[in-house]
């Protein structure tokens, strides 16, 4: 296992890479042409620099380089990541197709899953263990491709992707120090530092976006870095703590097909009913908004570590707290959504004293 000293060089050097290279990606986008222009889906009014994703890529294979990291699972996952982050510049320069974008994603979950790296078996509360046998590969396939579309799909804000993503791996990082998973430790540590160094460019008003190539990347990244560690684990609830991590994304990006389907449209077609659409529309600010999910993500980042401690009935407990707790705030957001109160005014007043 490598040091303390050498995971926070690589914290790093990761960070520095990507605050240095984001301005240099930035002219590289605005040179081949590949900007975001607004419409009425966007909530960007001006023309705006995507491609930002590959600095982050940048820090992180710069932190990859300094821990070395000797695994069998490093470059099926590496083979994976390029497919990917191809794909992303595509997009952000040409706009690929849905179809196109899902099969590259399908690829590279393939070259991962191939490479043997699967979810063999996940353990649920009260029932057990649950072996997938010839069912693993498309469990395992369905879940890095949907992962990788959720944080693709919430990246509609300036500094939320990589905020949110940041936040769910940091969640992953206590977790894996906690369980000694050297791997794990070691590629959360650099792709967090190499988000927060392009988040200095990408927080509101961001400069540049990170388009495709930055979403795709870190959502594969997350969710082969999952499979890697929370899957892993061979605790009571190893299927449960990865989707109260990833609980924003993964449960936005349900509603989101779930709507789609009830207005019998296509799945992939874009709408403004997104959590933080929502959240804009009752009357929060652009930077509110984020900084309102990025509340709620560190609520179930410290719940699923919570969660993983505890015995069951206290985990059970826990559980119903946290879904009391929100449908409490569901239920709050709904009636200062529909009514004119002072709520909305004073929960405006404490959001801008935290600033």
């Amino acid at each position: 296992m490598l040091s303390t000293s050498v995971y926070i060089l690589a914290f790093i050097l990761s960070f520095v890479v990507a605050v240095v290279s984001t301005p240099l990606v930035k002219k590289l986008a605005i040179k081949i042409g590949a900007i975001d222009k607004p419409n009425q889906r966007k909530v960007h009014k001006d023309i705006m620099p995507r491609l930002g994703g590959l600095a982050i890529v940048f820090g992180f294979f710069a932190g990859l380089l300094l821990i070395n990291p000797n695994y069998s699972t490093i470059m099926p996952f590496l083979i994976g990541a390029f497919i990917i982050v191809v794909l992303g510049i595509l997009d952000d320069k040409y706009t690929v197709s849905p179809k196109v974008k899902l099969f590259g994603q399908i690829i590279a979950a393939c070259v991962v899953v191939f490479s043997g790296l699967k979810i063999e078996m996940i353990n649920l509360p009260f029932y057990g263990e649950v072996h997938f046998g010839i069912w693993s590969y498309a469990f395992t396939i369905l879940w890095i491709v949907g992962i990788t579309n959720a944080i693709n799909l919430i990246d509609g804000l300036d500094g939320l992707a990589a905020g949110t993503s940041s936040i769910a791996l940091i969640s992953i990082l206590i977790m894996a120090i906690l369980d000694g998973q050297i791997l794990v430790i070691g590629l959360s540590v650099i792709l967090i530092g190499s988000s927060l160094g392009f988040l200095i460019f990408n927080f509101y008003p961001a400069k540049i976006f990170m388009g495709d190539t930055g979403s795709l990347f870190l959502g594969y990244s997350i969710s082969v870095i999952s499979i890697m560690g929370l899957f892993k684990n061979l605790t009571l609830f190893s299927f449960v703590i990865p989707i109260i991590i990833l609980a924003i994304p993964i449960f936005d990006t349900v509603f989101a097909i779930v709507r789609r389907i009830l207005k019998k449209q296509k799945i992939s077609a874009p709408d403004k009913s997104h959590l933080h659409y929502c959240l804009l529309a009752m009357g929060f600010s652009h930077k509110t908004t984020v900084l309102i999910i990025y509340g709620v993500s560190a609520l179930f980042g410290v719940s699923a570590i919570i969660f993983s401690a505890t015995t069951l009935w206290a985990s059970v407990i826990l559980v119903l707290t946290l879904l009391l707790g929100i449908q409490i705030c569901a239920e709050l957001i709904g009636i200062i959504g529909t009514k004119k109160t002072p709520v909305i005014s004073l929960m405006k007043r404490l959001m801008a004293s935290v600033k």
